[in-house]
C-alpha cells in the first residue's frame, strides 16, 4: 500500500449519483477525465482486465477469434452503410490535416464485414466468428452514472458470418450460450430480454440484463417467463369494437374542462352514454412530436394514445428508429393551423387529410371501431362519440405508450411485472443488411454469388464493471467476489510493533495468489480499517495486538465473518475461507 498508486477519498464525489460511480471514484479505481470520460486506475484496471479475460476465455472456448481493429476509422464505408448520417450527433467526426473526413468507431460492423469481404470469397471459408475487444465513442448528450453511460467505453464486438439463415441460427445460439457462460463465471445475475433491434438494425434481438433498480433499461416478465424490454413489448391485438348502436359524433363546449378528469366528468354530466359511465380510457389525447431524422430534417408526427396512458418518448423512439423523437415546439405547431394546441383532434388528420398534414399514428390500444371523446379542433370544444373506422382513420400504428404493471403479456403468459436493469450485453441476427450495403458475397456451392449473412454480439465490458461494483457492495465500500478483486487477499499489519509489520510482510510472501499489504507504518488502524471495507478485497489477514498470543484474524469481506487463529494456522485457515468460496 505505500507504494500502489492510488488515493482513496471520504467524500463522495459531488457529481456521482449512484453506489458504483460513488466507490470507485472514492477507492481510487477510477478518476473522471470529463463528462462521462474516465482514467482507469491501477485497481480499476486490474479488475478490468479480468472481466476482459473471462469474456475472452468463453468467447475462444465458443470457436471465436480475437482481432483487433483501430479505433480511429475512415469516413467511406460507413457512408456505404448510411450511417454516417443514420447515427446523427451522437458520432464524433472529426478532419486529418489533409480535411479527409474520419470517425471514432461507436460500433464496428463495417469493419468486421470489410475484412471478410477482403480475405474470403467462397462459402468453404464460412461459417467464422470474429471478435475484438476494443473502445468505443458515443457522444453521449447526458452521460451519467460513472461507468454505466459514458462517451468512451470499452466493449466485446463479435460477428458471425454464414452462408445462410439456418447457418446464422447455428451461430446465434453458440453466441448466446457463450454469453450465460459469460455472465454465470462472473457472478452477475441477468434476466435475457426480447429487445428492439435500433440503428444496429437486422431482425431477432435480444438483451441481457442485470436487474437493478438503478439501471437505465426498463423490461417486464410474466409468470409464464416472458421477458422483454419495454421498448420491445408488443401490445397484444385488440378485437374490433361494434360500433352499430353508437350515435353520430357530437361537437360539446368544453370551457372548463382542462383536465382529462374534468372532461370525463362533464361529458357524464351533459352526454352520458347508456351503457356505461365515461372514463379516461375513453378519451383520446393526440401527442404532437418532432422525429429528428439523421440528415437532419424535422417531421411533425401527431400520435394519438388512450387519455389514461402517458406516451413514452423512448419507446416511441426505439420503434421509429433510426430517428430521434422530441416534443414538438411551439415553432412546429405553427405550420399547422389546424391543429389547435389543447383540443387536437383526428378529423384533420390521416390518410383523408391532404399531403400537407402531419402523419397520423395509433397506439394499438386504439382498436377499430372503438369510440372516443377528443378534441374537436376548435378552442374550448370537444367532440364524444367519434369513432375509429368511422369518423376517422390513421396512417398507421406505433407502439407508443408506456408499458404498465399488469398489461398481458404479448403471449398470454400472464400479466407483466415491470423491473429496471442494467443492459450487460446485447445479440443481433443483422442478416444481410451490411453484408449487402458493402457487397460481401462469397461463391455458393453451385458457384454462385451470394451475399453473406451476420450476426453481432456485444459485451459491455466497462459498464460490466459498474454492474458488478453496484451489485457487490455495502454502506462501507466495494465488496469484490473471488476471482474478480484486484487482490484476493487484503493483509493489515497495525500497530508500531516491528514484529507486527515482519509477521504481516512474512504472510503477505506465503500466501498464495494475489496479496495487497498494508505496511504503511503512520497510518491508524481505523484508516487501514476504513481502506479495506472502501477497497473491497474479498479477504483480509489482520495482524495486530493478538500477536502477543500468537494469533491472527481473518476476515471475510463478503459475510462479515471475523476468525481468529494461531499464526501457525493461518494460511490453512485462510485457504479454506476461500475454497469455500469456489
Amino acid at each position: 500500500m505505500s507504494e500502489l498508486f492510488v488515493r482513496t477519498l471520504r467524500e463522495d464525489p459531488a457529481d456521482a449519483e449512484v453506489n458504483s460511480h460513488k466507490l470507485l471514484v472514492r477507492a481510487g479505481y477510477i478518476r473522471r477525465c470529463g463528462p462521462g470520460i474516465y482514467s482507469w486506475l491501477p485497481l480499476g484496471l486490474r479488475v478490468l482486465r479480468k472481466v476482459e479475460n473471462i469474456v475472452r476465455e468463453e468467447m475462444d472456448a465458443a470457436g471465436a477469434q480475437e482481432m483487433l481493429f483501430p479505433a480511429l476509422l475512415p469516413r467511406e464505408p460507413y457512408e456505404a452503410t448510411g450511417r454516417w448520417e443514420e447515427y446523427g450527433p451522437n458520432l464524433f467526426r472529426l478532419q486529418d490535416r489533409r480535411d479527409n473526413d474520419y470517425l471514432l468507431a461507436p460500433t464496428h460492423e463495417e469493419m468486421f464485414t470489410v475484412v471478410v469481404k477482403d480475405l474470403y470469397s467462397s462459402y468453404k471459408d464460412l461459417p467464422v466468428t470474429i471478435y475484438q475487444i476494443q473502445h468505443k465513442y458515443r457522444d453521449e448528450a447526458r452521460p451519467r452514472a460513472g461507468l454505466i453511460r459514458t462517451r468512451e467505453f470499452l466493449m466485446k464486438d463479435a460477428y458471425s458470418f454464414d452462408i445462410d439463415d439456418a447457418g446464422l441460427d447455428t451461430s446465434y445460439d453458440t453466441m448466446r450460450q457463450a454469453y450465460q457462460r459469460i455472465f454465470d463465471r462472473l457472478g452477475l445475475p441477468y434476466v435475457i430480454c426480447a429487445a428492439t433491434s435500433g440503428a444496429m438494425g437486422g431482425s431477432r434481438s435480444e438483451e441481457f440484463l442485470a436487474p437493478c433498480e438503478i439501471g437505465e433499461d426498463t423490461f417486464v416478465v410474466s409468470p409464464g417467463g416472458y421477458a422483454a424490454n419495454t421498448e420491445a413489448v408488443v401490445t397484444p391485438p385488440l378485437p374490433a369494437q361494434d360500433f352499430s348502436d353508437v350515435p353520430a359524433p357530437e361537437v360539446v363546449d368544453t370551457p372548463q374542462a382542462e383536465t382529462i378528469a374534468e372532461l370525463v366528468d362533464l361529458f357524464n354530466q351533459t352526454k352520458p352514454r347508456a351503457d356505461r359511465p365515461w372514463q379516461a380510457s375513453d378519451t383520446l389525447k393526440n401527442v404532437v412530436v418532432a422525429a429528428v431524422h439523421p440528415n437532419g430534417e424535422r417531421e411533425v408526427l401527431v400520435v394519438g394514445v388512450p387519455g389514461d396512458r402517458e406516451v413514452d418518448l423512448k419507446r416511441l423512439e426505439a420503434n421509429l428508429a433510426p430517428a430521434e423523437i422530441e416534443m414538438a415546439t411551439a415553432d412546429d405547431l405553427e405550420k399547422y393551423p389546424e391543429l389547435v394546441a389543447g383540443y387536437i383532434g383526428p378529423q384533420v388528420l390521416g390518410p383523408n387529410a391532404g399531403a400537407d398534414a402531419p402523419r397520423y399514428l395509433l397506439d394499438p390500444h386504439v382498436p377499430e371501431g372503438s369510440r372516443w371523446i377528443t378534441g374537436a379542433n376548435e378552442f374550448e370544444k370537444h367532440v364524444c362519440d367519434l369513432v375509429y373506422g368511422r369518423d376517422f382513420t390513421a396512417d398507421g400504428t406505433v407502439e407508443a405508450v408506456e408499458v404498465r404493471d399488469g398489461d398481458a403479456a404479448p403471449d398470454g403468459s400472464g400479466a407483466l411485472a415491470i423491473r429496471r436493469g442494467i443492459e450487460i450485453g446485447h445479440i443481433f441476427q443483422l442478416g444481410r443488411k451490411y453484408s449487402a450495403a458493402l457487397d460481401l458475397t462469397v461463391l455458393d456451392q453451385n458457384g454462385k454469388a451470394t451475399v453473406v449473412t451476420m450476426g453481432s454480439y456485444g459485451i459491455g465490458v466497462s459498464r460490466v464493471m459498474a454492474a458488478l461494483a453496484e451489485l457487490n457492495c455495502d454502506d462501507m465500500g466495494l465488496r469484490w467476489p473471488l476471482g474478480l478483486a484486484p487482490f484476493d487477499v487484503h493483509v493489515i499489519a497495525t500497530g508500531k510493533d516491528e514484529a507486527v509489520f515482519e509477521t504481516a510482510a512474512q504472510l503477505a510472501e506465503q500466501i498464495p495468489g494475489e496479496v495487497l499489504y498494508d505496511d504503511r507504518r503512520k497510518v491508524s488502524a481505523g484508516v487501514k480499517f476504513a481502506d479495506y471495507e472502501l477497497l473491497g478485497m474479498p479477504y483480509a489477514v489482520v495482524v495486530g495486538r493478538g500477536l502477543q498470543e500468537g494469533k491472527v484474524e481473518l476476515r471475510d469481506r463478503i459475510s462479515g465473518a471475523k476468525l481468529e487463529v494461531a499464526v501457525a494456522d493461518a494460511l490453512t485457515e485462510l485457504a479454506k475461507l476461500m475454497e469455500s468460496a469456489n
